[in-house]
Protein backbone atom coordinates (compact mmCIF):
# COMPACT_ATOMS: atom_id res chain seq x y z
CA UNK A 1 0.00 0.00 0.00
CA UNK A 2 1.48 3.39 -1.20
CA UNK A 3 2.94 5.60 1.85
CA UNK A 4 0.42 8.85 2.33
CA UNK A 5 1.72 12.09 1.69
CA UNK A 6 2.81 14.29 4.49
CA UNK A 7 0.85 17.36 5.71
CA UNK A 8 3.96 19.63 3.97
CA UNK A 9 3.92 17.46 0.62
CA UNK A 10 -0.03 17.25 0.22
CA UNK A 11 -0.08 20.91 0.32
CA UNK A 12 2.94 21.40 -1.86
CA UNK A 13 0.92 19.99 -5.08
CA UNK A 14 -1.64 21.88 -4.40
CA UNK A 15 -2.17 25.38 -6.52
CA UNK A 16 -1.84 28.92 -4.08
CA UNK A 17 -5.69 29.57 -4.11
CA UNK A 18 -5.88 25.69 -2.78
CA UNK A 19 -3.55 25.76 -0.36
CA UNK A 20 -4.59 29.21 1.01
CA UNK A 21 -8.14 28.38 1.54
CA UNK A 22 -7.50 24.22 3.04
CA UNK A 23 -4.88 26.45 5.02
CA UNK A 24 -7.91 28.56 6.39
CA UNK A 25 -9.84 25.30 7.13
CA UNK A 26 -6.81 23.90 8.84
CA UNK A 27 -6.26 26.48 10.98
CA UNK A 28 -10.46 26.67 11.81
CA UNK A 29 -10.17 23.17 13.01
CA UNK A 30 -6.45 23.44 14.67
CA UNK A 31 -8.02 26.49 16.91
CA UNK A 32 -11.48 25.14 17.47
CA UNK A 33 -9.73 22.13 19.29
CA UNK A 34 -5.74 22.40 19.51
CA UNK A 35 -5.36 18.84 20.67
CA UNK A 36 -6.17 17.31 17.25
CA UNK A 37 -3.09 15.18 15.23
CA UNK A 38 -3.13 15.77 11.72
CA UNK A 39 -2.47 13.76 9.05
CA UNK A 40 -3.29 13.11 5.14
CA UNK A 41 -5.48 10.52 5.14
CA UNK A 42 -8.61 9.33 2.08
CA UNK A 43 -6.29 12.28 0.10
CA UNK A 44 -6.79 14.78 2.52
CA UNK A 45 -6.01 16.48 5.77
CA UNK A 46 -8.00 14.73 8.66
CA UNK A 47 -7.83 15.73 11.82
CA UNK A 48 -8.13 13.12 14.90
CA UNK A 49 -8.95 13.32 18.73
CA UNK A 50 -7.72 10.73 21.19
CA UNK A 51 -6.71 8.73 17.79
CA UNK A 52 -10.18 8.68 16.98
CA UNK A 53 -10.40 10.38 13.33
CA UNK A 54 -13.37 12.96 13.45
CA UNK A 55 -12.62 15.99 11.03
CA UNK A 56 -11.76 15.69 7.40
CA UNK A 57 -11.36 18.45 5.08
CA UNK A 58 -11.62 18.15 1.27
CA UNK A 59 -11.87 20.20 -2.00
CA UNK A 60 -14.92 20.09 -3.97
CA UNK A 61 -14.48 18.05 -7.57
CA UNK A 62 -16.96 20.92 -9.03
CA UNK A 63 -15.14 23.60 -6.82
CA UNK A 64 -15.25 24.83 -3.38
CA UNK A 65 -14.30 22.99 0.07
CA UNK A 66 -15.73 20.78 2.34
CA UNK A 67 -15.82 19.94 5.87
CA UNK A 68 -16.75 15.96 6.95
CA UNK A 69 -17.28 15.87 10.61
CA UNK A 70 -17.50 11.90 11.42
CA UNK A 71 -16.78 9.20 14.00
CA UNK A 72 -14.07 7.27 12.20
CA UNK A 73 -13.64 5.48 9.26
CA UNK A 74 -16.67 2.86 9.37
CA UNK A 75 -19.94 3.74 10.18
CA UNK A 76 -20.90 3.84 14.17
CA UNK A 77 -23.67 2.53 16.04
CA UNK A 78 -25.91 5.93 16.32
CA UNK A 79 -27.98 4.47 18.86
CA UNK A 80 -27.90 7.03 21.47
CA UNK A 81 -25.65 9.51 19.68
CA UNK A 82 -27.55 13.22 18.51
CA UNK A 83 -25.36 16.56 17.30
CA UNK A 84 -28.05 19.46 17.69
CA UNK A 85 -27.42 21.19 14.85
CA UNK A 86 -30.16 23.81 14.95
CA UNK A 87 -28.31 26.31 12.78
CA UNK A 88 -28.66 23.50 10.12
CA UNK A 89 -24.85 24.33 9.25
CA UNK A 90 -24.39 20.89 8.01
CA UNK A 91 -26.12 18.60 5.72
CA UNK A 92 -26.04 14.94 7.74
CA UNK A 93 -26.15 11.95 5.55
CA UNK A 94 -26.20 10.34 8.96
CA UNK A 95 -26.12 11.26 12.49
CA UNK A 96 -23.05 10.54 13.24
CA UNK A 97 -21.85 12.31 9.59
CA UNK A 98 -22.17 16.31 8.67
CA UNK A 99 -21.07 17.91 5.75
CA UNK A 100 -20.24 21.20 5.58
CA UNK A 101 -19.85 22.60 2.23
CA UNK A 102 -18.03 25.86 1.18
CA UNK A 103 -18.07 28.07 -1.97
CA UNK A 104 -14.96 30.03 -2.06
CA UNK A 105 -12.28 31.40 0.32
CA UNK A 106 -14.37 34.24 1.24
CA UNK A 107 -17.08 32.23 2.92
CA UNK A 108 -14.17 30.69 4.76
CA UNK A 109 -13.43 33.83 5.92
CA UNK A 110 -16.95 35.05 6.87
CA UNK A 111 -18.21 32.05 8.49
CA UNK A 112 -14.57 30.84 10.83
CA UNK A 113 -16.09 32.05 14.03
CA UNK A 114 -19.13 29.99 13.05
CA UNK A 115 -17.13 27.01 11.57
CA UNK A 116 -14.67 26.65 14.99
CA UNK A 117 -17.57 27.01 17.57
CA UNK A 118 -19.71 24.28 15.47
CA UNK A 119 -16.18 21.96 15.21
CA UNK A 120 -15.51 22.55 18.86
CA UNK A 121 -19.09 20.93 20.12
CA UNK A 122 -18.70 18.43 17.51
CA UNK A 123 -15.11 17.16 19.32
CA UNK A 124 -16.83 17.30 22.51
CA UNK A 125 -19.55 15.55 21.71
CA UNK A 126 -18.36 12.43 19.90
CA UNK A 127 -15.52 12.12 22.94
Amino acid sequence: MPKSPSVEEYRAALDAPTRDALDALRRIVMEAAPDLTEEIKWNAPSFAHKGRDRVTLGVEPRGGYRIVLHRGAKAQDGEGFHFDDPDKIATWPAPDRGVVRLRDATEIKDRAASLRAFITRWIAATE
